[in-house]
């Protein structure tokens, strides 16, 4: 007999079922270890999407054993256990976990506790990993706890794919011993940021390549952003120093900010931006383009950024309804950005916007690889939610809907060098997957429509995920 969707919850382990009721955002089994064994979950005359070609396949069953996908076939051609829990998901679209690319599950600039209040808010948008992007390496041995508990269904959560640990300014001999001491505590990059010294960016390149780790973040601000991916840069998070390679004005605006160090440094760039935007020059744009997708750099463009700088409210913030997920003292942090600057500068960010837009959809044209993240939780940027938001930027941006989708499974996948385990629904890969109730080839904002998730082989039907919501909100109150 198949099952309907909202009667899969009786067959949920019991670690699901125990977090749901006891509206824990964070579920922990404690001495439940012999509950947590997954189901075989087989998912009937569903169409799979499959993100590389960007086409539909199907009707297909889907059979997941253990974890991982078994078979996926015409229905008449799966054998289906009969002790599996089947769903029918017929005129419904398979495809595989989203990752958001850009992530700050901690806090070290305010010392405050680890978001795991954003964990349920991932899942019930169907994000199944993430990257981190600025841990401590003392930090990854919590890092590792999390991932052990995603692996044994201790924990609802995203699995973190990748985190790095922040290494910057200081003496040169610091700086290649805080390298090598994050590869020894397992971070699995470097992560930079604007401020780095151009010195101490090379030597971080220098010792990080011969440790084999790869360095990604922002592009120092006083480098160009050509001369950073071919020396060797992975990734660059925000369009940093885009927007400068894109100006007929880079030469100078980055000359000026030679030998400058720290807040000074950031200080500059800060106020030569309305300079670079104004400058912005289509034709170098396009070589730029050109010339950066011989280098293969990553971009994650973080769209949703400046669009939320530009279109969202920073005086009635508090009234949006997503504003009861934040735990307390992220709507305390969120409150003191926006009471130091209630108004911001509304033509900046506007310009700032457009521009943006602009240069994705020029990278995109020319190959440039684009991967979708959201800085979560920065201010108007709610973990789960964004991601769908910066998915529908990417696709006016000039990304087909097929290419922002990729830009959040196998884009991912390639980049972390996870394609041969994850990014695609294929037999042999995890089964870290999301149930459609409509084609997000035909629009990309049907990937808010879920009906399920499957995180590390577990169903999770819709019914509860709208729990796991209401549980992450409660837990909030003060």
């Amino acid at each position: 007999m198949i099952v309907s969707l909202t009667k899969i919850k009786n067959a949920l382990p019991l670690i699901v079922v125990g977090a749901l009721c006891c509206l824990l955002p964070v579920a922990d089994a404690g001495d439940l270890a012999d509950t947590r064994a997954q189901p075989i979950v087989a998912l009937e005359s569903v169409g799979v999407v499959d993100v590389v070609r960007g086409e539909v396949v199907g009707p297909r069953t889907v059979l997941i054993v253990a974890g991982v996908i078994a078979a996926i076939d015409s229905p008449e051609k799966v054998t289906i256990p009969p002790d599996a829990l089947r769903v029918d998901g017929a005129g419904r679209y398979l495809i595989p976990g989203l990752v958001d690319m850009h992530v700050h599950l901690f806090n070290n600039a305010s010392h405050r506790p680890p978001n795991e209040w954003a964990f349920p808010l991932f899942v019930a948008h169907g994000i199944t990993g993430v990257r981190e992007m600025r841990s401590e390496p003392a930090q990854l041995a919590l890092v590792n706890r999390w991932r052990s508990k995603v692996e044994t269904g201790e924990l609802i959560a995203p699995r973190v794919l990748a985190a790095g640990v922040a290494v910057g300014a200081g003496p040169i001999d610091d700086t290649r011993r805080k390298v090598r001491e994050a590869k020894t505590a397992g971070a699995d990059f470097i992560k930079i940021f604007s401020e780095v010294p151009e010195a101490n960016w090379r030597a971080i390149l220098a010792e990080a390549g011969a440790l084999h780790l790869p360095v990604c973040g922002h592009i120092p601000a006083e480098v160009s952003l050509l001369e950073a991916a071919r020396a060797g840069q992975r990734s660059n998070e925000h369009l940093t120093q885009v927007y400068e390679a894109c100006s007929a004005r880079e030469n100078e605006l980055l000359g000026a900010r030679k030998g400058r160090e720290g807040g000074e440094i950031v200080r500059l760039r800060d106020a030569q931006e309305p300079e670079v935007l104004e400058s912005y020059d289509q034709v170098l744009c396009d070589r730029t383009a050109a010339a950066l997708a011989q280098t293969g750099q990553v971009q994650v463009p973080t769209l949703v950024l400046p669009y939320s700088e530009a279109h969202g409210s920073r005086k009635n913030f508090r009234d949006d309804p997503l504003w009861r997920y934040l735990r307390v003292d992220e709507q305390a942090r969120w409150q003191r950005i926006f009471q130091s600057d209630p108004v911001g500068d509304g033509k900046l960010a506007d310009r700032r916007w457009e521009v943006s837009r602009q240069i994705v959809k020029t990278f995109q044209a020319a190959g440039v690889r684009i991967l979708a993240g959201t800085d979560t939780p920065m201010p108007l940027v709610y973990p789960g939610f964004a991601l769908h938001e910066e998915l529908a930027l990417l696709v006016r941006a000039g990304l087909s809907p097929a290419e922002a989708l990729r830009a959040a499974t196998i884009g991912p996948a390639e980049f972390l060098g996870l394609s041969q385990s994850s990014g695609t629904v294929a037999v042999g890969k995890r089964a870290d997957l999301v149930l459609l109730d409509a084609n997000p080839l035909l629009d990309i904002g049907n990937t808010k429509r879920i009906r399920a998730v499957v995180l590390s082989g577990r169903m999770l039907p819709r019914a509860d995920l709208d729990q796991l919501l209401d549980a992450a909100a409660k837990s909030q109150l003060p």
